[in-house]
């Protein structure tokens, strides 16, 4: 089929190549511009532009597709479907209804549950026991349009650095799945009853309070692990809690409770299994006990 792939971060990658690898024509790929990032802040191509230019595929970057000449430049590429992984732009009514059949997107959760810009970080942060990829025949509405194909796989302790990955995986694997069938795939309308949001996360939600239960802060940490990362405070220093356990103990929220770093919370306690000081590179627990020694009684605020 003659493609246009929409897609910007690392997550949309392995659907290009997976689409590139089963030789469908791709006429165009879209990505965000080019962003400051890094020392010194240069400007960066995202990831998927870096991968479409090293597969020799041309390259749009608007910042808008609103525009009627970007609407017709759009609609000269003469696609017969365009492929959405989290481009991270608005397709105006004209984009959708350019390709002759539509635009699919690839969306990382299972719909309805889990509409919005952060379905795996609040999916992982909810304590849902499953997640997926759905893809999903685009319309107007976010996140709303009718569904063409669902794969599913079990959350259990995965973080959202995990999640994403194997999401990525899944979803680039179903997605050249649905194009090479797409004449059998019945869309099935979601139940708007039945929809959940997960909005974009903000930095303010990522301190930890210490007064929640442990299985809540657990799932908190997983949540936000690798970004932005669960954090809190220890004799001063900013420390992030990425990967973390339930364990055993009870005491004030916040106090440490054992030379294991084991913490108390509002019920229960956690340990943490990986952490990350301002700066350095992620560590196990015994890494960073090793780097400066913690002792019972300690407050994590």
């Amino acid at each position: 089929m003659r493609i246009i792939f929409m897609g910007t971060p690392d997550f949309a990658v392995p659907a290009l190549n997976a689409l590139h690898e089963a030789g469908h024509d791709i006429a165009c790929v879209y990505s965000q511009p080019p962003s400051r990032s890094g020392r010194g802040k240069k400007l960066r191509p995202s990831p998927v532009h870096v991968r479409a230019e090293a597969l020799g595929l041309a390259v749009r970057t608007p910042r808008s597709l609103r525009n009627a000449e970007a609407q017709a430049e759009f609609a000269a590429l003469d696609a017969d479907v365009a492929v959405v992984a989290a481009y991270g732009l608005i397709l105006p009514q004209p984009v959708l209804d350019a390709p002759r059949h539509g635009c699919l997107n690839i969306h990382a959760s299972i719909l309805p549950r889990w509409r919005g810009a952060a379905p795996i970080h609040r999916v992982v942060m909810a304590g849902d026991e499953e997640t997926g990829v759905t893809i999903m025949q685009m319309e107007a509405g976010l996140d709303t349009g009718p569904m063409l194909h669902i794969v599913r796989t079990p959350i259990a302790g995965k973080t959202t650095g995990d999640l994403t990955a194997e999401l990525a995986q899944l979803g680039a694997g179903a997605m050249v799945e649905v194009l090479a069938n797409l004449g059998s795939y019945a869309a099935q309308p979601q139940d708007d009853d039945a929809a959940s949001y997960a909005p974009k996360i903000d930095k303010s939600e990522a301190r930890i309070d210490w007064t929640r239960p442990a299985s809540e802060l657990v799932r908190h940490c997983h949540g936000l692990s690798p970004f932005p990362g669960a954090w809190f405070e220890l004799a001063g220093e900013r420390v992030k809690l990425l990967r973390a356990e339930l364990a055993e103990g009870e005491g004030e929220a916040g106090k440490i409770i054992d030379d294991a770093l084991t913490i108390a919370c509002g019920a229960g306690a956690i340990r943490p299994v990986t952490l990350q000081r301002a700066g350095k590179p992620a560590m196990s627990r015994d890494q960073f006990l090793r780097g400066k020694p913690v002792n019972a009684g300690a407050k994590a605020e």
